[in-house]
């Protein structure tokens, strides 16, 4: 996709009138298009695949319905589509999931327009999107009780390298834009990561960047 081509949309959300209310938001914007609408998994899968979306725009409550259920199977049909959670849900838990099935962004219905098209710009750049108030309850979790000396040495573990990565993993950055970032290829990110996720004991990005912002390799947006 060229830079001036605008942000292809997906909405998945089981409304009708809230559908077509982000339809209108989002292409006011010039620099974003709604290219596919769905109410249900199967509508979803089947739109997503015929119009190869930028970003999905994916409602958690589908009625009957857990979008979370088939965010897998969104990023199998299209694996350079961004997923963008909205939901009027602030269980914790539940962006938690969302964030580890594969959404780069987590946006409450309640917050403002203006903070949604935000958040769609700056997933689709390759940065997370996570709430302030997620953000904040996730490392409260993560730093209650007194640090252990083992952390300590875990942090130690890690190379120069490494380090410059996680710095950029924190960051929101992609493997693809770290690569270019560091001179080096994405295979090469990913093996790093690996080793990162190891030695520090956390299993995906969201733990680590959580981890990051809790032991102050990185600073908090």
């Amino acid at each position: 996709m060229k830079r001036t081509d605008p942000i292809k949309i997906l909405i998945v959300d089981d409304h009708l009138l809230v559908r077509t209310g982000l339809r209108m938001l989002i292409e006011n914007e010039h620099d974003m298009k709604v290219v596919g609408q769905a109410s249900n998994r199967a509508e979803a899968l089947s739109a997503a695949k015929a119009e190869n979306p930028n970003l999905i725009l994916l409602d958690i409550d589908l009625g009957k319905e857990d979008a979370l259920d088939f965010l897998p199977e969104l990023t199998k049909v299209v694996p350079t589509a961004d997923i963008l959670v909205l939901t009027g849900l602030r269980d914790i838990e539940c962006h938690r999931r969302a964030a580890r099935l594969g959404a780069a962004g987590v946006v409450l219905k309640e917050h403002a327009a203006e903070v949604l098209l935000k958040a769609i710009k700056k997933v689709h750049a390759g940065e997370l999107w996570l709430d302030r108030t997620m953000m904040g309850s996730l490392l409260r979790e993560v730093t209650h009780g007194p640090k252990v000396d083992a952390e300590t040495l875990k942090i130690a573990s890690l190379t120069r390298r490494e380090r410059e990565v996680l710095t950029l993993i924190a960051q929101g950055l992609k493997n693809r834009d770290i690569g270019a970032r560091l001179f080096i290829s994405e295979t090469t990110v990913t093996h790093h990561l690996s080793s990162i996720f190891s030695k520090l004991g956390v299993s995906d990005r969201l733990e680590l960047v959580i981890y990051a912002f809790a032991n102050n390799l990185a600073k908090t947006p």
